[in-house]
């Protein structure tokens, strides 16, 4: 079982030193990656679905990797996610890959579709659509990302005779992880995805998301060159030993716990350590 820390770039870890402190104390415990979140504004005052409050800090998600893969060696860089249709697929790609880049071939690519209308609004990103403009913008960085004379024709995004270098480092590229627990979602992962990435789940709500990702497997054709998808997990509470065998057992391949909301640094680097302490006793 792969273990990953959610959170690296927010919070308490959106502070400089207790970034690099956790990642550091997440590499030395055999985590094999650290993970982002993405909002680029908060509504003000909260209000639902809004994850957090409007003075939560978060990273920049590329500039956070980037931070963290130049003090550590190992740690895959994971963003989870990004929201993908606010975003102009060249310029993310651009970044993503120099992030790959400068971490030597480290980063994986989690993406979603988003869900908070205000945040849409204020950036100027259409709301409607936004399922298609994902599943558009993907192929889009796929195709500046790997092919010889990139060329892209779709509703949402035009482009041919232009290149953009360095390429990522990893070949063909990062692994693409799709988050979300819709139909939508799976469908995307399935069609799309090298992996799919489940977030604030227990073990029974992963269970039938699992069954959604194979009754979506049944539906269609997953491109051969994907592979085999790959599933990861953050746990809707902290885990025990006992946990982590379920998850494993239904297929997960990598838990992402994150630290209790208001845990102070002393406090994030105990849980990575009692986490990793959990999961030797499985």
């Amino acid at each position: 079982m792969k273990l990953g820390f959610f959170g690296i770039g927010s919070g308490r870890c959106s502070e400089p030193e207790t970034c690099v402190r956790v990642a550091r104390a997440a590499e030395a415990a055999g985590f094999d990656s650290v993970w982002t979140g993405e909002h680029v504004v908060l509504p003000d005052p909260q209000q639902p679905p809004s994850p957090a409050p409007p003075d939560f800090g978060m990273l920049d998600p590329t500039v956070a990797l980037a931070f963290v893969a130049g003090h550590t060696s190992r740690l895959r860089l994971g963003t989870g996610i990004i929201i993908l249709p606010q975003r102009n697929p060249l310029v993310l790609a651009k970044e993503l890959a120099s992030l790959d880049v400068v971490s030597k071939g480290r980063l994986i690519f989690g993406l979603g579709v988003g869900y908070l209308r205000a945040e849409f609004d204020a950036i100027g990103a259409p709301f409607e659509r936004r399922g298609e403009r994902t599943d558009e913008y993907i192929e889009a960085i796929r195709a500046i990302w790997t092919q010889e004379k990139p060329t892209h024709k779709g509703d949402f995004a035009n482009f041919s005779g232009v290149a953009a270098r360095p390429r990522p480092t990893q070949l063909p590229h990062p692994p693409i992880v799709v988050g979300g627990h819709s139909r939508a979602a799976f469908r995307r992962a399935v069609e799309r995805g090298n992996g799919w990435y489940g977030f604030a789940l227990d073990v029974e709500k992963t269970r039938s998301c699992l069954e959604g990702l194979d009754e979506a497997r049944q539906q269609l054709d997953r491109p051969e060159h994907l592979g085999e998808l790959e599933i990861s997990v953050t746990p809707s509470t902290q885990l025990t030993a006992d946990e982590v065998r379920r998850f494993r057992d239904l297929g997960v391949a990598r838990l992402i716990p994150f630290a209790p909301f208001r845990a102070q640094p002393d406090q994030i680097v105990e849980f990575v350590e009692a986490t990793a302490r959990t999961a030797e006793e499985v």
